[in-house]
């Protein structure tokens, strides 16, 4: 299976996973319907990835390009191993010169690499705060989301915000509503 297979197998089977958490008494058979059509694109997408016949006997890449010269029939392994023997016998390639006077920003190595995070908050029912330590992937901010929504106690409403250079909401879940701390609204 390529990555794109892998990534369309993994939602299929995640949303299923969702159903299976949403299923009780009262589920509708509307629902059920939904269901068997998820479960059968999921079972179609298994099906699509595990008919590709290997073309290489690389465990890396299965159905990569073939080069009938390889050991392993592997076109991509074969050209790492072909650099790797060049640098053997010919040494490291040869690096740029140094510029003859610096600059005074500096090289593009000495800037700090921008960094990107998304940082999940919680409506309080005053502001938004921060709820978790803020995450390198989206997929795991939205999963810690979706499983603090199905705690024992859920916020009122929740968001996603994308840090890199600036601050970017993403998505809201829930309706924040401002809450009067005062018990009789300041009387």
């Amino acid at each position: 299976m390529n990555h794109a297979q892998l990534t369309h197998l993994g939602r299929a089977l995640r949303l299923l996973g969702e159903h299976g958490d949403a299923l009780n008494a009262d589920t509708p058979d509307a629902k059920f319907h939904e269901v068997r059509s998820d479960l059968r694109r999921a079972l179609e997408l298994l099906e699509e990835g595990a008919s590709a016949v290997p073309s290489t006997r690389c465990a890396e890449h299965p159905n990569g390009p073939v080069d009938e010269a390889a050991p392993d029939l592997c076109l991509l392994c074969e050209t790492r191993r072909r650099a790797a023997r060049r640098a053997e016998f010919d040494g490291p390639a040869p690096r740029a010169p140094h510029p003859t006077a610096p600059s005074r920003y500096g090289g593009r190595g000495d800037r700090p690499q921008p960094q990107q995070r998304w940082l999940p908050e919680l409506w309080t029912g005053q502001e938004w705060q921060l709820c978790g330590t803020p995450r390198r992937d989206r997929q795991e901010a939205e999963r810690y989301l979706a499983a603090l929504r199905r705690g024992s106690r859920p916020a009122m409403a929740y968001r996603l915000v994308h840090e890199f250079t600036d601050y970017e909401v993403l998505r809201v879940w829930g309706t924040p509503v401002k809450v009067d701390i005062e018990p009789m609204g300041n009387i």
